[in-house]
């Protein structure tokens, strides 16, 4: 049992994220309306600036340089400093996109990660939305949390 207060009127989205043994990891979603005025709804500009964690900065590449609904997105997470990086939850990283309109949500293990300082997840965004994506890394025992703002467009936009 867990309770929790939420900390403003809106649509929230709660995630439960595990890997039963034996199985394929799996990833569910519950939606919780909390009653009140309406917040406004934030808009997510493209930032692909390089972030400060907690100790490590994270930089982030994208191949296509715009990416596409419906297609793949290498995506490319440089660490900096990459030494001490570490497996976490079993993962090289793990990464959670989700649209501006919290409809969709995407997790993902790194494609390609051999302990840094490059590590690459491929995904494809369902729909043309700006999505918030966040990554984590482990670095000497401190779980690393970056986030980037992604603009998607539809084929031919």
């Amino acid at each position: 049992h867990y309770q929790y207060v939420f900390p403003k009127p809106g649509m929230y989205r709660i995630l439960g994220d595990f890997y039963p043994d034996g199985a394929t990891p799996q990833l569910i979603t519950k939606t919780v309306i909390v009653p009140g005025p309406a917040p406004k709804r934030a808009s997510l500009t493209r930032d692909y600036s390089p972030k400060d964690a907690e100790n490590m900065t994270v930089e982030l590449t994208t191949d296509p340089p715009q990416p596409i609904s419906g297609f793949k997105t290498q995506m490319y997470f440089r660490v900096k400093p990459a030494d001490g990086l570490e497996k976490y939850l079993a993962a090289w990283g793990h990464m959670l996109a989700a649209s501006d309109d919290l409809i969709d949500m995407i997790h993902e293990h790194p494609f390609i990660a051999d302990g840094g300082p490059q590590i690459q997840f491929n995904v494809i965004f369902p729909r043309a939305r700006a999505y918030r994506v966040w990554v984590q890394f482990q670095r000497k025992g401190v779980v690393n949390t970056a986030y980037f703002d992604i603009p998607v467009k539809a084929l031919g936009q």
